[in-house]
């Protein structure tokens, strides 16, 4: 077995240029904030370190109800603490340079789509995105693979917002009915949508934190179902891990 599927949960951020997927990034693996933009061209990606807790409750059947590391424990509850490393990719956005992203996408763990709040056309794209992503990335169950919203740039004054906090909830609500509107068996209904500030360190955290718990579920899934056979593509996503960044500007 690799060691990409024992240790590594890639992670595939898209959405249109300027939305903010690099400063996102930036800001959940460095700190870090940048009023400078420069557009991705191809792929870039960062890594962090997690570590989460996999709980195991009486009665509960199935696994992948992870809760944060720094939970509190409880009397009915086992804890099991996973570490791995999160691949954090960021594609490019702009449309001329989109085809370079997407050999990218093959072998994710969770896909994150962003807009901006102040950007309706990057809200009305995200369903473009999302069926890219698909067509792609070669996902054995895309009604049960796991999608992140993030609606970006929520400190910016309500009179600057294009999209209303009602729109986005009521597109999550209906994501997962899309994706499976030929599955025979769906339970699934929505996806989980965070409202967030790269540039006010707003809910960033929280938001990665759940992007983190998903691909877990997600990779130890396909581990189970042997989804990923090629080592060969395996191998190749840790080429640049012994210094904690890579890019691809092709």
């Amino acid at each position: 077995m690799s060691s990409r599927k024992k240790n590594i949960l890639k992670v595939i951020i898209l959405g249109d240029s300027g939305v903010g997927k690099t400063s996102l990034m930036q800001r959940y693996v460095n700190g870090k904030y940048s009023q400078q933009y420069k557009a991705t061209i191809g792929a870039d990606f960062l890594t962090k370190e997690v570590i989460l807790e996999e709980d195991e409750e009486s009665g509960n059947q199935g696994a992948g109800n992870f809760a944060s590391a720094t939970a509190g424990d409880s009397n009915n509850v086992k804890s099991n603490k996973k570490t791995a490393t999160l691949q954090v990719w960021d594609t490019a956005g702009q449309e001329r340079f989109q085809s370079l992203g997407v050999a990218f996408y093959r072998g994710a763990d969770c896909c994150v789509l962003v807009y901006d709040v102040t950007n309706q056309k990057s809200f009305e794209h995200l369903a473009n995105w999302r069926d890219e992503f698909l067509l792609h990335a070669n996902i054995s169950s895309p009604e049960t693979f796991p999608f992140i919203i993030l609606g970006n740039k929520i400190d910016v004054d309500d009179s600057k917002k294009q999209v209303s906090t009602r729109q986005a909830q009521e597109f999550a609500r209906n994501f997962s009915a899309d994706v499976a509107s030929s599955a025979s068996d769906n339970n699934s209904f929505g996806v989980p949508l965070f409202f967030t500030s790269a540039k006010g360190d707003l809910n960033v955290d929280a938001a990665f934190q759940k992007i983190a718990k998903s691909a877990l579920q997600q990779n130890q899934y396909d581990m189970e179902n042997n989804a990923f056979d090629d080592e060969e593509f395996n191998d190749a996503i840790n080429i640049h891990l012994d210094n904690g960044a890579g890019s691809c500007q092709c």
